[in-house]
């Protein structure tokens, strides 16, 4: 017996409503896993003799990013979660 895959296109029309929130996703989801790597970075550089330093430092969540940029709470918050998700598995 051979194995099949099947795979669906779909093809989205959104309103110009849900393009916009959409590209407002998007760029906010880029904005804080580019944060995220900057701060993770940073922290390594700082920390890079010392591996017992680096493993106890404290990570940023995107709820860190919202307190301090009030925009970010217009999007989706599990979007902004899946970020640093996506920056963990990278």
């Amino acid at each position: 017996m051979t194995k099949q895959n099947k795979a669906y296109k779909f093809r989205l029309y959104p309103t110009e409503d849900q393009a916009h929130l959409m590209r407002k996703t998007f760029g906010c989801v880029r904005f804080v896993y580019n944060r995220m790597l900057a701060e993770r970075k940073e922290a390594y550089e700082k920390h890079k003799d010392d591996k017992d330093q680096l493993k106890k430092q404290k990570l940023p969540t995107p709820a860190k990013y919202k307190a301090e940029f009030e925009w970010l709470k217009e999007v989706d918050s599990l979007a902004l979660a899946n970020a640093q998700l996506n920056l963990q598995t990278a």
